[in-house]
């Protein structure tokens, strides 16, 4: 899945020197098994302990000006940018990377270069303190969840696929049909309802979603039901009436977490969404869907970036069983 976002890590580039330099023949290596430090290392020829570099190679980056490093941070921007990490977290990576190999000489190695990618990662995935909402589930009854995002990014499928989740953890679900406004939105929801033997409460279409919502919670209290979870009409960003409606529901239905919906495929237009949601209606997590048919991973690390909040889950496949708790320390493995 980020065999492409590896590639571009592994593209920061080319050779340094203006004379070859000879090492010691290496085992030949396959692609798959070459980590990101090894393919540093054999563009900049560089052994990976700098304190046993050879007298040929000093003086490496005196001979290196500061145009070439720019020259080739600005490819390495390009290959990230391509891949769907975020302009903000792009340039933070170029400016701390042309910190080490400029201000840092004699540290300078592919070791440097790959624990500050490590390091940055690292600090974007970690930071935001992780929900556990199963635990929560335990301790507020019932525990309501509102979910948001726009169009398409499947939203409806991925609030399912966490109604499974909660399941199978034995807690009870009763569904809000909060969308009445797209055409068979209800139908759809209830669909899953049925197959997961969920309580769904509706209203008619053109009802007054926050009403829904509303009812879905009574019913909750009423029932002793663990989690509720209010589906909401898939809404572009920058329709400010359709915002506004999602306000109200927030309002009225008084959510212990909302959750935005991204589609990883959407490149950095998702990056905006979640740039967007969470400065206008507030959210807490995010989960992102079809991971699976992703192979540049960028939507990842950037939604994390710029709203600060943290990845719940990874949405891949089309089965219930398909939505993968978001381990940071698994991703940065596969990634690096």
């Amino acid at each position: 899945m980020f065999g492409k976002l590896k590639e571009a890590f592994a593209k920061f580039k080319k050779d340094a020197s203006d004379e070859k330099v000879k090492e010691t023949p290496k085992p030949a290596k396959t692609e798959e098994k070459i980590s990101i430090k090894d393919k540093i290392a054999a563009k900049f020829k560089i052994e990976d302990k700098p304190n046993e570099v050879k007298a040929e190679k000093k003086g490496f980056f005196q001979r290196r000006s500061e145009d070439k490093i720019e020259s080739a941070l600005e490819e390495f921007e390009e290959e990230l940018i391509q891949n769907n990490i975020a302009y903000d977290i792009t340039e933070r990576i170029l400016d701390e990377i042309k910190q080490e190999l400029i201000e840092n000489k004699k540290k300078a190695s592919s070791e440097i270069i790959q624990e500050k990618l490590s390091e940055i990662l690292n600090d974007v995935l970690t930071k935001p303190k992780q929900i556990d909402l199963l635990k929560e589930s335990d301790n507020k009854k019932p525990l309501i969840v509102l979910f948001v995002g726009v169009n398409g990014v499947g939203k409806t499928t991925n609030m399912s696929k966490l109604a499974k989740y909660f399941q199978n953890n034995k807690k009870s679900v009763v569904f809000a049909a909060a969308d009445t406004f797209r055409a068979a939105a209800i139908e759809q929801l209830e669909v899953h309802a049925k197959k997961l033997k969920i309580k769904m409460i509706k209203h008619k279409y053109g009802a007054d979603p926050a009403a829904v919502a509303f009812d879905a919670i009574e019913h909750a209290k009423a029932k002793k039901v663990d989690v509720v979870m209010i589906d909401t009409a898939g809404r572009q960003h920058a329709s400010e009436d359709l915002m506004k409606e999602l306000k109200k529901i927030k309002r009225v239905a008084k959510p212990d977490r909302t959750i935005l919906v991204i589609d990883a495929l959407t490149g950095n237009d998702a990056v905006e969404q979640a740039r967007y949601f969470s400065e206008k209606i507030g959210i807490e997590g995010i989960i992102v869907s079809k991971t699976d048919a992703d192979e540049r991973g960028g939507a990842i690390i950037s939604a994390g970036y710029e709203t600060g909040k943290p990845i719940l889950f990874l949405g891949m496949g089309q089965t219930y069983k398909d939505l993968e708790k978001f381990d940071a320390k698994k991703l940065l493995k596969k990634m690096l």
